[in-house]
């Protein structure tokens, strides 16, 4: 019996949206929220972009932007592709040739804005260019390059305006008969995120990409995006998300799949509970969970780990995790395993042992699942 079905309190229902293929990435429906990044490279610096690429999909991401501002970055794209173990969304601005360029050379979806590309005619050449190479688009509206008329209308970027773009933009592609798109409609203000967020969720059933763009470095982003995207997510709106932050794209998939894994909505690797630590700790609790983080890293097994510095919480905390370690007195603390009581172990090896009980613990959920599938089939 699932904690959905016994505290009713915890579910989020996700609005319903019809389902796009980006690549072999279902987006939308019953499709798990995929985690995005963008890579920092020249694009044309094929070697640097292709580690980047791997480095983020070995975090855990799902898909994968790459920025093509021009011609010889076009040319780069066919090989990136070719070597990425995740779908390329190619990042198009005004040039609608290299709309047409990506697609040939392979990317899963072009994001562009359709307004900002050319007239009619060259939107249709994109738009046929991404039927022919089964390539999905993502409208991505901004607050910050809101088309002039919008600005003239509405006096500044406000949720009204971005909402009137995004639909703008979707009326040309579904004019095209062209139906495989998501939408975004991104802020670095929160407030005006939120707003324009609710306000497409309400007028579209497209997808939907979460993001509070220029959200700032590793913890002012971090917590700006946390709270922006969060509320989203919790509102049942967003079906593939990325954290843009000013730092290395690896911690951009981090935080989404920590911003997804506190509202149960996707699982990924080791969920560490662990205490602020105070006087009462028996044990280093901070230096503890950074080795920790560090030497499981390697783990993406969905599995939870409660570290508490004494027996106030810690029992209880242990209770509801795969494994856990209490402090206690005299240099040992309690080993939990499954919510009980295991054993005692030393401070000075906990660490080793915590990570052996998890990796035993990871090997015996994958046995499981994979003897699971088998019977399935």
């Amino acid at each position: 019996m699932s904690l959905n079905h016994v505290r009713p309190w915890r579910n989020i229902y996700r609005r319903t949206s019809r389902q796009i293929s980006v690549g072999p990435v279902k987006v939308g429906g019953d499709a798990p929220i995929s985690v995005q990044t963008m890579t920092n490279t020249l694009t044309t610096d094929v070697a640097a972009t292709i580690a980047q690429v791997q480095a983020a999909a070995e975090a855990g991401a799902d898909i994968v932007r790459v920025s093509v501002p021009d011609r010889p970055s076009s040319l780069a794209l066919k090989e990136i592709v070719a070597e990425s173990p995740v779908p390329i969304v190619a990042d198009i601005h005004f040039h609608y040739k290299r709309g047409i360029e990506a697609a040939e050379a392979g990317a899963a979806c072009l994001r562009i804005n359709p307004g900002n590309i050319g007239d009619e005619t060259r939107v249709r050449e994109v738009i046929k260019a991404a039927r022919d190479h089964d390539c999905s688009i993502r409208i991505g509206v901004n607050a910050g390059s809101l088309e002039k008329h919008l600005l003239d209308k509405y006096g500044e970027p406000c949720p009204e305006a971005m909402v009137e773009s995004a639909l703008e933009h979707i009326r040309i592609l579904e004019d095209n008969d062209f139906h495989e798109f998501k939408i975004s409609v991104k802020a670095s203000d929160v407030f005006l995120a939120a707003a324009a967020y609710q306000g497409i969720a309400e007028a579209t059933d497209a997808p939907i990409h979460l993001g509070i763009t220029e959200a700032g470095g590793l913890m002012s982003g971090t917590i700006k995006s946390a709270i922006g995207l969060g509320n989203l997510l919790w509102m049942g709106i967003g079906d593939t998300i990325r954290v843009s932050l000013s730092a290395d794209p690896v911690e951009e998939v981090k935080v989404g799949y920590e911003i997804l894994k506190s509202l149960g909505l996707r699982h990924r690797g080791v969920n560490i509970i662990s205490c602020p630590s105070c006087a009462r700790q028996g044990f280093d609790v901070i230096k503890t969970v950074e080795m920790l983080e560090q030497r499981l890293e390697h783990i993406k097994t969905p599995m939870s780990l409660s570290i508490i510095g004494c027996v106030v919480n810690g029992p209880g905390e242990a209770l509801m995790t795969d494994v856990g370690f209490t402090g206690g007195g005299a240099g040992s603390g309690m080993v939990y395993l499954a919510g009980q009581q295991s054993h005692k172990m030393s401070n000075e090896q906990m660490v080793d042992h915590i990570v052996e009980q998890v990796e035993r613990k990871a090997a015996e959920i994958e046995a499981a699942q994979s003897d699971a599938d088998v019977a399935a089939q």
